[in-house]
Formats: C-alpha cells, structure tokens, sequence
C-alpha cells in the first residue's frame, strides 16, 4: 500500500497539496515580499502615492525613506516585509508594474509606438499614419529626424535621432491620451 501511495501521481500530488509550507518556501515568500517593500522604498513621493496600500505600511514605507543607517533601514525592510504579509501584494504589484511600465496596455503603447516608427524610418509615408494619429504632430520635425536617423545608419553612428522619433512620438501619445474627450465637447459646442 505505501508503494502504491508513491507512484499514483494524483495521491502524491494530494499528499503535497495537504502539506503547509516548507521553512524554506517561507524564507523565500518572506524575502519576495521585503523585495516587493524595496521597490516601494525606492519610489518617488508622486509615485507613491499612485500606489494602493495600507496605512500602516504607508507609513514605513516613508520611514524607511528617510532612514540612512544601514542597519537601522535592514531593520526597517524586515518589518515592511512583515506588513506586506498582512497585507495584498497582487494590486501593490499591478501599481509599480504600472509605475515601471511593464502593464499589458504600457507594453502595448510600446510597441505601438515601435511600430509608428518603424513605418516612418521604411518610408516618408509614415508621416501620414502619424498625423492621422496625433494631429498636434509636429511634420516638419519629424521628417527632419527621419533625415537625421537615417544618415546616422549609414555612417554606423549613435541612433540619436531615432530615439529622438521614440520620445516624440511617446509625448504626443501622453498629450492624447490625456485629453481624449477634449475634441468631442468642443465640437459640441460649436453645434
């Protein structure tokens, strides 16, 4: 009976699923959420406080900021690990994914941008797709940096200019996610 116990996988994953924790899972569960504190810690005041969490860890959170003895902050991230347990880290997690731009939808916008990019790099008609994207677009500017990062490929120079295309194509992106309902209400009025 007890070899029988050992080669049916259902019982023996059973058997696993009835154990608790090893000490060692602990150590690493208690580590990952110190970890997930030290994130937090080193976030900025503004982005801080984008993020949903408790008072209490709050609190030591901005206590461990302030804190520059090393031993004294060591102390300090135990006991945000501590609150951390108490507390839910999967929408803590979401927020700094957000802050860190690793969400879905920042990856997304990424790669959109790439895209947009990429299409004006291949051929001037690029500016078309970007101007029907974001009417502020600055044409001239960019068609300029098209020139520049193109000339910076063939003499195997630095991609400046191409990452110049990326931030500018990523500011007018913030302008328009910012003000989406913006168009409509004055088209409204104008009725």
């Amino acid at each position: 009976m007890h070899a029988a116990r050992h080669t049916d996988p259902a019982a023996i994953e059973a058997e696993v699923d009835d154990r608790p924790p090893s000490k060692s899972q602990k150590k690493r569960d208690s580590l990952a959420l110190q970890d997930l504190g030290g994130e937090l810690v080193a976030l900025s005041s503004a982005q801080l406080a984008r993020v949903d969490m408790p008072d209490a860890l709050r609190l030591a959170v901005r206590e461990a900021q302030r804190i520059n003895s090393n031993g004294a902050k060591r102390r300090q991230m135990q006991y945000i690990g501590r609150l951390m347990r108490e507390a839910d880290p999967a929408p803590i997690q979401a927020a700094l994914d957000a802050i860190k731009g690793v969400s879905a939808a920042a990856k997304a916008r990424e790669q959109r941008l790439e895209r947009l990019r990429a299409r004006l790099i291949e051929n001037e008609q690029g500016l078309a797709d970007i101007a029907i994207a974001f009417a502020s677009a600055d044409l001239q500017q960019l068609r300029q940096l098209r020139r520049n990062a193109l000339k910076e490929q063939e003499l195997g120079k630095p991609p400046r200019a191409f990452r110049e295309i990326f931030r500018v194509l990523r500011e007018l992106d913030s302008a328009s996610a910012q003000t989406p309902a913006d168009p409509p209400e004055a088209h409204d009025d104008n009725q």
